[in-house]
C-alpha cells in the first residue's frame, strides 16, 4: 500500500480497520503519554532557543551602533583633554549624536558590583563618552589614529569584543533547540515504534484470523496507522497547550529579571509551537508505518 493510500485512510477514516487495534491497554497510555511529554518539552525547547536569540540579537544591535570613549586624565588636565575630544568626535563622519555619561549614571552602572556607595570622587575613574553612530558608521581606525595622537589619554572601545560572542550564543542557542528538537522527535519515534510493535505482538491472534478471511497486511497496517498517528496527535495537542499555558504562567520581573521576563515568544512567533502536534503526528504515522510492515512480515 502506498504512503498516499495510508494518509488518505488517515484523513477518511476506516471503523472495521479500527476494531483491529485496541482501544485501551499498555499501548494507548504510553503513546498518549509520550507524546505529550515530549510536545511539551518541544515548546520549552523551541521557547528557550526563540527568546535567547532574540535577547542576543537585540543585545547585539544595541552594541552595534554605540562605542565609548574611555578617558583616564589627572584631574586638573581632564577638563581641556574632554573638550578636544568632543571636538574630534564633531569633526568626524559618520557620528550622529554623542553624550558625556555623567558620575551620577556612572555610579548607577557600578552599583550592581559595588554598592549604592561607592565614592566616586575618591577613586581614579576614568571619564565616559557614548558614541552613537549612523547607520553607515565611522571609520574606527581613523578615529583611533586621531584619538592617539591628539588625547593619548582616550581609548576607544566600540564593543566588538562584546557583539562577537553574542552573536556567536545567539547562533550556538539556535542550532541546539533546533538539536533538542530533533532529539524529542527521534523519542517520539522510538516509543511510538516500542507500542506499535508491542500492539502487534500482543493481537497476533486477531491479525491471523484477518489473514485467514483474507485481509491483507497493507489493510492491517491501515489500522495500527491510523490509530498510534491520532493518539500521537492527541497526546501532542495536549503537551502543547500545557507547555504554552506554563510559559503564559512565568510571572513579569519587569526589567529586574529582563532574562526570564523574556522567555516565551512574541507576535508571529505564537505560532511555531502549534506546527509541533503536526510534527509529532508525521513522526508516529512513518514510524508505526515502518513498525508495523516489518513486524507483520516476521509474523508466521
Amino acid at each position: 500500500m502506498s504512503v498516499f493510500g495510508d494518509i488518505f485512510a488517515l484523513m477518511r477514516g476506516d471503523p472495521q480497520a479500527d476494531r483491529v487495534v485496541p482501544r485501551s491497554g499498555q499501548s494507548v497510555r504510553l503513546t498518549v503519554a509520550v507524546a505529550g511529554a515530549m510536545a511539551f518539552l518541544a515548546v520549552f525547547a523551541l521557547a528557550l532557543s526563540v527568546s535567547a536569540g532574540r535577547l542576543a540579537d537585540r543585545w547585539s544591535d544595541a552594541l552595534a551602533l554605540t562605542s565609548t570613549i574611555r578617558l583616564s586624565a589627572p584631574p586638573a588636565e581632564a577638563p581641556a583633554q574632554l573638550a578636544t575630544v568632543m571636538t574630534i568626535l564633531d569633526q568626524t563622519p559618520g557620528i550622529a549624536r554623542t553624550r558625556v555619561i555623567g558620575a551620577e549614571e556612572q555610579a548607577a552602572l557600578l552599583e550592581p558590583w559595588f554598592g549604592p556607595d561607592l565614592p566616586l570622587g575618591d577613586l581614579p575613574v576614568p571619564q565616559l563618552i557614548e558614541i552613537v553612530e549612523t547607520p553607515e558608521g565611522y571609520d574606527d581606525d581613523g578615529l583611533r589614529l586621531r584619538l592617539a595622537a591628539e588625547v593619548p589619554a582616550a581609548v576607544l572601545d566600540d564593543h566588538t569584543r562584546w557583539r562577537r560572542p553574542l552573536v556567536a550564543a545567539a547562533e550556538r542557542l539556535r542550532l541546539l533547540g533546533g538539536l533538542a528538537l530533533a532529539l524529542i522527535l527521534g523519542s517520539t519515534a522510538a516509543m511510538v515504534t516500542l507500542a506499535a510493535q508491542a500492539s502487534l505482538a500482543s493481537n497476533q491472534p486477531v491479525i491471523r484470523v484477518l489473514r485467514l478471511v483474507g485481509a491483507r497486511d497493507s489493510y492491517i497496517a491501515r489500522a495500527f496507522v491510523r490509530r498510534f498517528t491520532l493518539r500521537a496527535f492527541t497526546g501532542a495537542l495536549a503537551g502543547t497547550g500545557l507547555g504554552l499555558g506554563a510559559l503564559l504562567a512565568i510571572p513579569d520581573t519587569g526589567t529586574a529579571g529582563a532574562v526570564l521576563s523574556d522567555l516565551g515568544f512574541r507576535g508571529q512567533e505564537w505560532a511555531m509551537p502549534l506546527g509541533v502536534p503536526l510534527l509529532a503526528a508525521v513522526t508516529a504515522f512513518w514510524a508505526t508505518r515502518i513498525a508495523a510492515f516489518r513486524t507483520l512480515r516476521s509474523l508466521p
